[in-house]
């Protein structure tokens, strides 16, 4: 146990090659407004990630480590760290001793809830268990003669398993502990680690299920508390951070919460440089989603969330969104479109998307040129892009055929010429009264009550 080593950062960013960090990603370097919010857990892959890259001063990054961990039980790992260090073949006799106790702590909690185990393994007695937590530790006092205490080691065991790197083992002591125990916040703490323990071990599809699970207890156990769901809410959607852009099927589930109103607002009220995350979902979604009027709500509440939020924080992606689609400056979201990549690359999460972000991003571009431009000219359109004439060419016809542009090459102007016809009368006034009639229901609804 005292040899497991911390999670590395492959395994959780997609094994995404890193590079060096670039003048743009190091201005832009979200990793100190990450770490507050983060477990020291989960903090390590990202150090990891930064280690990773070249022209990091890697004997800073060592110490960092070392600093963050040796408050653990790690100590295997924290030796090697403190060698390194220290250029020497010896362990200081504090960490000897301290591997010592940890292993005698381990022997000691396994025979202290040895009898628990056993007895949540056997299936005669599971099967007498019900919903009322009351009632279980009353059928389990009675007929088998266990306490609270013993319940309650079943929690101590698990954060001691977690303190040791063993996540898989903490998380199932941790989900037995939280099945049995009536204490409220040892089991709303119980299902942090839990969900800090599936992160690290990658098991995505439980992630989701434990990040509902906090979110809920967020929303009920301290819903007379706001600053404490503040705080809560913030940490979780850091945490969200790590099956974002690992798990596909997480993509719409988290940017629809973090869309939500709790949420949205706590990322403008505590953690503005969210909106970096967020706006990448929104424009990577362009490809994923075949909910066009989903997306497209999406990407109205982005900008009006970065309009609003552009004073507090902004970063190349947040300005591509806003040279774009509020300043409408093709010229701007072009140059920031390439430091946004180099940003995108350096950052833990989001490297993994790099490409798809900016593959996203020229479409946006090319579309908005198209849907103000009668008569365009291929080569000032692909010098936007960042592309070559020939492969400028082909995107804009790849752009046509897949979002059914009314348009038409010249090839011998070398331009496209962009249809756009206008809506008669009749069907402007088609289109803005026809949500009308449910709203008018609504509201009458609403004032009969």
């Amino acid at each position: 146990m005292t040899d497991n080593a911390p999670v590395s950062a492959d395994a959780l960013s997609n094994g995404k090659a890193q590079t060096a960090p670039t003048e743009v990603a190091q201005e832009y370097d979200l990793l100190p407004k990450l770490i507050p919010h983060l477990d020291r857990h989960l903090i390590f892959p990202l150090l990891e990630f930064l280690s990773g890259q070249e022209g990091e001063e890697g004997s800073e990054i060592t110490r960092t480590k070392y600093e963050l961990l040796k408050q653990t039980n790690m100590t295997d790992y924290v030796a090697s760290l403190w060698q390194e260090l220290n250029d020497s073949d010896d362990v200081p006799e504090e960490l000897v001793r301290k591997r010592e106790e940890v292993l005698q702590r381990l022997e000691l909690f396994s025979s202290e809830t040895a009898q628990i185990d056993e007895l949540l393994s056997d299936n005669s007695v599971v099967s007498n268990l019900r919903s009322d937590k009351v009632a279980n530790l009353k059928f389990l006092e009675t007929n088998h003669n266990v306490s609270i205490e013993n319940i309650d080691m079943l929690y101590d065991y698990g954060r001691f398993q977690y303190s040791c790197g063993s996540y898989a083992n903490a998380a199932d002591l941790l989900d037995q502990f939280r099945i049995l125990s009536t204490d409220n916040d040892k089991v709303t703490s119980a299902t942090w680690g839990k969900l800090a323990c599936d992160i690290l071990t990658t098991q995505w599809d439980v992630v989701m299920e434990e990040v509902n699970k906090v979110k809920e207890s967020i929303d009920t156990k301290l819903f007379n508390n706001p600053l404490a769901q503040l705080e809560h809410r913030t940490w979780l959607i850091h945490w969200t951070l790590f099956p974002f852009f690992n798990y596909e099927p997480a993509r719409d589930t988290i940017t629809d919460l973090f869309f939500s109103p709790a949420f949205i607002n706590t990322i403008q009220t505590n953690c503005p440089w969210i909106l970096r995350y967020l706006a990448a979902a929104v424009i990577t979604n362009r490809s994923r989603t075949r909910n066009t009027g989903q997306y497209q709500k999406q990407l109205k509440d982005l900008v009006r969330v970065v309009r609003q939020e552009g004073h507090e924080y902004h970063d190349p992606v947040t300005d591509f969104i806003k040279a774009l689609y509020i300043d409408f400056d093709f010229e701007a979201a072009q140059s920031t479109l390439f430091s946004a990549d180099e940003v995108l690359k350096g950052d833990f999460f989001l490297s993994a998307a790099a490409d798809s972000f900016v593959e996203a991003a020229r479409h946006l571009i090319s579309e908005s040129y198209c849907k103000i431009h009668q008569r365009i000219d291929i080569n000032d359109l692909s010098r936007r892009l960042g592309l070559e004439a020939d492969e400028g060419e082909k995107w804009i016809v790849n752009l046509i055929r897949d979002t059914r542009m009314d348009g038409k090459l010249d090839y011998q102007e070398g331009t496209v010429l962009m249809n756009h016809p206008a809506n008669s009368v009749y069907q402007q006034v088609i289109e803005r009264t026809k949500g009308s009639f449910f709203r008018t229901s609504v509201l009458s609804a609403a004032v009969a009550k």
